[in-house]
């Protein structure tokens, strides 16, 4: 394992350790409701946080092929959720059989053969074509367009965007050969650290909301906070990586504006489909989708920074 991961993986655990003795002790010493909702949500953004470490740490042990994996499972588990809670007919059955069981694994084991050129057109281009092609064939027209576009939708959502997370290990970075792991999760520690600074934030200096009718517990001061902190915070840990200093700074602010659009943008489909979560498969937490909404918005974009800067 890179070195510079390995002190990464270090500061992790010391911080996840922390952060479980805090979350414990507030949660016995919390008098308020506030406090009480304050402690139970860290306790739980502390458990997921073990659990995805813990995934990335095996999959790392056993090799780079196993993080394309996990990440296709994700993918295929997320975009169920989203189809779950959207409507369908029997007319997009066979569709969707074509989405789950031969475009999802064929985008990840582009992903997996380090084809970029397919990799980047496969799902927005001839996916793009042949869902809606496969659902015109069904001989189904009512309400045909609202139902492909909502499988176009899920499919770039659930599938391309995050398929550019375990992208980053196809990058041929000079200087930086083997050690794409600590790249990957530099990207991942950013995304889930802006999602628990904008929340804290939130809590401490938050007062103007910054959509109330999508997501009334996003305010400008959480924004601010979290996206000052990430930059800060990305900055800082620029020697994990390839990047100069300033790089790393812009990135970093980048990725922490990207994550919370993706948060508000997915927010606003649920409202949408008038939902709290996109499942209950993760306790505390929703679903899968939940966890991803910001990643699917600041993958893409950090994936391509970087290829177009560094390889």
């Amino acid at each position: 394992m890179d070195p510079s991961l390995q002190i990464l993986l270090a500061i992790v655990f010391g911080a996840l350790i922390s952060g479980t003795v805090v979350g414990q002790l507030l949660r016995y010493r919390a008098k308020s409701d506030r406090l009480q909702r304050i402690a139970a949500n860290l306790n739980d953004r502390v458990r997921a946080w073990w659990i995805m470490v813990a995934f990335f740490v095996i999959s790392i042990l056993v090799g780079g092929i196993t993080t394309v994996i996990l990440f296709g499972l994700s993918s295929f588990l997320a975009f169920r959720e989203f189809v779950t809670l959207t409507p369908t007919r029997r007319g997009d059955h066979r569709a969707l059989f074509w989405a789950f069981f031969v475009i999802i694994p064929f985008q990840f084991a582009l992903v997996a053969m380090k084809w970029y050129g397919m990799f980047a057109v496969f799902i927005p281009v001839y996916a793009f074509l042949f869902i809606p092609a496969r659902i015109a064939l069904a001989g189904d027209a009512d309400r045909y367009l609202e139902r492909t576009s909502k499988i176009q939708w899920g499919l770039m959502v659930c599938v391309f965007f995050i398929s550019h997370v375990p992208a980053l290990m196809m990058l041929n970075i000079k200087g930086f050969e083997g050690r794409n792991a600590a790249l990957l999760f530099y990207f991942i520690l950013l995304v889930q650290m802006n999602d628990v600074l904008q929340y804290v934030f939130g809590n401490l200096i938050g007062k103007r909301k910054v959509a109330p009718t999508i997501s009334p517990n996003k305010t400008w001061g959480g924004l601010l906070g979290g996206v000052f902190s990430v930059s800060v915070l990305g900055t800082t840990l620029y020697w994990v990586t390839p990047f100069s200093m300033p790089f790393a700074c812009a990135v970093s602010f980048a990725i922490a504006v990207m994550g919370f659009l993706g948060d508000l943008t997915m927010s606003a489909v649920k409202r949408d489909l008038g939902v709290k979560d996109y499942s209950a498969s993760i306790p505390g937490h929703g679903g899968v989708l939940d966890r991803l909404d910001s990643v699917v918005f600041a993958a893409p974009l950090f994936f391509h920074l970087v290829r177009y800067y560094y390889t």
